[in-house]
């Protein structure tokens, strides 16, 4: 039978059949167009973001160090659903060899894990910046801002070198398809034919040790933030301080909340349209809203953004005046 490799006496799957987002064709269509579009969109926008970075000595902090870190994180993180998704509404249903499906898993859930720490030490850095400023250049000094982000990155990397293996050690006898639009965790574990209790287990204790541990963290900095706000002298300083961490307290919230609900369960969750609708909140549109929400009422972003569109307009006026 087509999509599966036959094995003694057992068939193994050789391939996955991802339902993607929609069976009809005219809503697939507009799909495909909103979709590409915001896949697009979510890469200039983070491509923007690194390049403002890099290129002012102005951004060159701890703040700025992570979003730049975020950003490129962000443009990984959608290239590696987002074309599933394009290819399940451009010719539903999509066939994804199994090698492709696992190697999917294992860079989306590292991408994921680092995703959830660069929060927490984003979260951290407005704690120390808020609550201990006298220290903030030693505490949040280059070594030690390089050496959150490599522990993001690897430390991502790790969890999800245990989870994938795991998921890619199980037995698929059939049946072959996932009601998603990419190669999830669980939806894997619901077609596993073998038995997945330890698997199961290891995966949710990863979960938790990822995703609530990096929470806690979050929520422990700006738990502190809180008291230290409500002790300064003036609305002022008070709106100020918050000015600084609205934009990161809307992502965590976002993000957390669908991430939560979908991966720290001890169980595998049936496969449904709430759950894709979810998966596209933060594989889709939390890496688009990012940059627009850290960037939104960042003055510091916005003179850098000036600076570069005037730079752009003087250099293409001398050039002008050069040819003529």
């Amino acid at each position: 039978m087509e999509g599966f490799l036959d094995l003694g006496n057992m068939s193994r799957v050789r391939e996955f059949i991802l339902l993607g987002l929609s069976a009809r064709q005219g809503v697939r269509i507009v799909l495909f167009s909103v979709f590409l579009a915001l896949h697009l969109l979510t890469l200039l926008e983070n491509t923007l973001i690194i390049f403002l970075v890099c290129s002012h000595s102005e951004l060159r902090k701890p703040m700025y160090f992570f979003l730049g870190h975020l950003s490129c994180l962000e443009m990984c993180y959608v290239s590696v659903t987002t074309p599933s998704l394009l290819a399940g509404l451009r010719s539903s249903p999509c066939h994804v060899p199994f090698t492709a499906c696992i190697i999917q898993l294992f860079l989306f859930i590292s991408l994921i894990g680092t995703k959830c720490s660069l929060l927490a030490s984003m979260a951290y850095d407005r704690y120390v910046a808020i609550c201990c400023p006298l220290r903030y250049p030693r505490l949040m000094r280059p070594q030690v801002c390089l050496g959150l982000a490599l522990s993001s990155w690897l430390g991502g990397l790790l969890v999800s070198v245990v989870k994938t293996s795991g998921i890619a050690s199980l037995s698929y006898c059939g049946p072959n398809v996932l009601n998603h639009f990419f190669c999830d965790v669980s939806p894997l574990l619901n077609l596993s034919c073998t038995h997945v209790a330890l698997t199961e287990l290891v995966d949710f204790i990863s979960a938790v040790a990822i995703f609530c541990g990096t929470l806690l963290v979050a929520l422990a900095s700006y738990a502190a933030i809180g008291r230290a706000m409500l002790c300064m002298p003036s609305a002022a300083a008070r709106r100020k301080a918050f000015s600084t961490c609205a934009s990161h307290l809307i992502v965590v919230g976002t993000f957390y909340s669908a991430v939560l609900f979908m991966y720290s369960r001890p169980r595998p969750i049936e496969s449904t349209d709430l759950n894709k609708v979810l998966s596209v909140i933060y594989t889709v549109a939390t890496p688009l809203c990012s940059p627009v929400v850290y960037c939104l009422r960042n003055r510091e972003v916005h003179a850098a953004l000036r600076k570069t569109f005037h730079q752009r307009r003087v250099s293409s006026g001398r050039t002008d005046i050069s040819c003529s």
